[in-house]
C-alpha cells in the first residue's frame, strides 16, 4: 500500500539544488525512511536522475554498521563519485554517527552533490545542526499521518475510520495490521522497545518508573494547562513519589526532543503577550498516547482537540493557546475578571485564526458557551468552531465559522469558507 505524502515530497523536491543539507526529522517509524528511499528515490528517477548517481545509506541497518563512523562513511560516498554529473546522497538515522556534522559540513561546499538525511532525535538533528550549520541547513519536519491521509488509503464511512485514527493513531504501520489486537500490540510493543528505551538511553534518565510515570500523567492530562510545579503534585499524588519541579522540566524537555510531545503556549488576546504559567502538551500520535495508558481514558473531546492541534501544525501553523480577559463590574468598587480561553490561536505570516473545539454543540445555550471567547475577541480575524456533529459549514451573526470536523481535517481550505 503506498500512502502519498505529497506535503513532504513536494518541500524535497523544491529544496533540490539550494546548496543546503535537507534534513528530514521526525518521531520514530512515522515514515521519513519511507519518504526518503521510496517517493523521493522514484521521483528522481522518474525525473532523469541516473540509479548510480543516488547514493543511498541506511545506517540504522546492522549490515552498514561498518560505515558509522565518520571516516569510513566519507570513503564510502567518495567512492561511488565518480565524474562531474550531478550525486543525490541519501543518508538515514544520520544521528547514529558520531561527529555527523563535521560529515555533511564536508559536502556543504562540493557542488554537484545533494545530500539528504534522516533522524529520530531533535537534539541530535533540528538544535545541534541549526547551530553547526548556522543558516546551511533546511529541516523537513515529517509528522505522523493526518486523517486526510489515513482516510486516503483506508475509505469506507468517515466515522469508523475516525474512531480508528483516533484510538490507533497515524504511524503507518498500522495500515497494515488487520485486527484491534495486532495495533494494540504494535503501539505497545514500539513504546516499549523504541521509544521508552531510546528517550531513557539518550537522556541518561536514573529514574526509570519516575520517567514512565510522569509520561502517563502528561498522556492524562492532554488538553489540560499544566506547568512542572502543577504535575509535581498531580504527580505525587498519583504515583506516591517525589519528582522536583526542576526534573520535571528536563523531564519534559526530553520527550520533546524525541518529538513525542509538543508545547502549546498560552497567549494574551488582548495583552499581545505570552504567559509563561501554564501550558498544554500534545501528543504528536494519539496511538501512541493511548498505549502509554493502556488504551483507556479516551475522551473523545481531548483527543479530538488534540488531533485538530496535530493537524494546524501539519498544515505549518504556530499554534497558541488564547487566553481573553473580561472586566465586568461587581459588588462595590471591585471589577470582577473573568479569565477565558481560546482553544487555539493559530498563527502563520499575517493569517491568524482563533479557533475552538467542540463534541457537540446541541443548543444555544452550548452554542453561546462555546463562542463566549471567540465573541470576546475585538480584533478582525477569522474566527471558527470546530464541530464533530456532521453539518454543512454556516455562519452565525456574529460572523464566526461553525465548521463540521470532517469537513476540516479533509478539506484544508475550509477555514477560508
Amino acid at each position: 500500500m503506498e500512502i502519498k505524502r505529497d506535503r513532504y515530497l513536494n518541500q524535497l523536491i523544491d529544496s533540490q539544488g539550494n546548496g543546503l543539507i535537507k534534513i528530514v526529522t521526525g518521531i520514530r517509524r512515522c515514515g521519513k525512511s519511507y519518504l526518503l528511499f521510496k517517493l523521493f528515490t522514484d521521483h528522481l528517477l522518474s525525473s532523469g536522475t541516473p540509479e548510480d548517481h543516488i547514493i543511498s545509506v541506511d545506517l540504522e541497518n546492522y549490515r552498514n554498521r561498518a560505515l558509522r563512523t565518520p571516516e569510513t562513511l566519507i570513503a564510502y560516498i567518495d567512492s561511488h563519485i565518480t565524474d562531474d554529473g550531478r550525486y543525490v546522497v541519501l543518508l538515514d538515522e544520520i544521528q547514529t554517527v558520531p561527529h555527523f556534522e563535521e560529515v555533511l559540513n564536508s559536502y556543504l561546499k562540493i557542488s554537484n552533490v545533494d545530500v539528504y538525511v534522516t533522524g529520530s532525535n531533535s537534539r541530535f538533528l533540528s538544535t545541534d545542526i541549526v547551530t553547526e550549520f548556522r543558516g546551511r541547513g533546511d529541516e523537513i519536519h515529517l509528522r505522523p499521518l493526518t486523517f486526510a491521509e489515513y482516510y486516503s488509503a483506508v475509505g469506507g464511512d468517515k466515522s469508523d475510520a475516525w474512531r480508528n485514527y483516533y484510538t490507533f493513531g497515524g504511524l503507518p504501520h498500522i495500515l497494515s495490521l488487520k485486527t484491534d489486537e495486532r495495533k494494540t500490540q504494535y503501539l505497545s510493543n514500539l513504546y516499549s522497545t523504541v521509544y521508552k528505551k531510546d528517550l531513557i538511553e539518550r537522556n541518561a534518565i536514573v529514574k526509570e518508573d519516575e520517567f514512565e510515570e510522569l509520561l502517563r500523567v502528561v498522556a492524562s492530562s492532554v488538553g489540560a494547562p499544566v506547568n512542572p510545579l502543577r504535575l509535581a503534585n498531580t504527580f505525587k499524588s498519583v504515583s506516591h513519589a517525589d519528582l522536583s519541579s526542576a526534573t520535571i522540566s528536563r523531564y519534559l524537555g526530553c520527550m520533546q526532543e524525541a518529538f513525542l510531545i509538543e508545547k502549546s503556549l498560552r497567549y494574551d488576546v488582548k495583552g499581545k503577550k505570552y504567559i509563561n504559567t501554564l501550558s498544554k502538551y500534545y501528543f504528536t500520535d494519539l496511538g501512541l498516547r493511548n498505549a502509554l495508558i493502556d488504551f483507556r481514558q479516551q475522551e473523545e473531546s481531548h483527543i479530538m482537540e488534540n488531533i485538530i492541534y496535530n493537524e494546524l501544525r501539519t498544515r505549518g501553523f504556530r499554534v497558541d493557546v488564547g487566553l481573553v480577559e473580561l472586566r465586568g463590574g461587581g459588588a462595590g468598587n471591585i471589577v470582577d475578571r473573568t479569565r477565558l480561553e481560546v482553544d487555539f490561536v493559530a498563527n502563520m505570516g499575517s493569517r491568524r485564526y482563533y479557533i475552538q473545539s467542540a463534541l457537540s454543540i446541541p443548543d444555544a445555550d452550548k452554542m453561546r458557551q462555546e463562542t463566549r471567547s471567540l465573541v470576546a475577541v475585538s480584533d478582525s480575524f477569522r474566527k471558527v468552531v470546530i464541530v464533530k456533529d456532521n453539518i454543512k459549514p454556516w455562519h452565525t451573526n456574529g460572523g464566526i465559522l461553525v465548521l463540521g470536523l470532517f469537513d476540516f481535517l479533509l478539506r484544508p481550505d475550509s477555514i477560508d469558507i
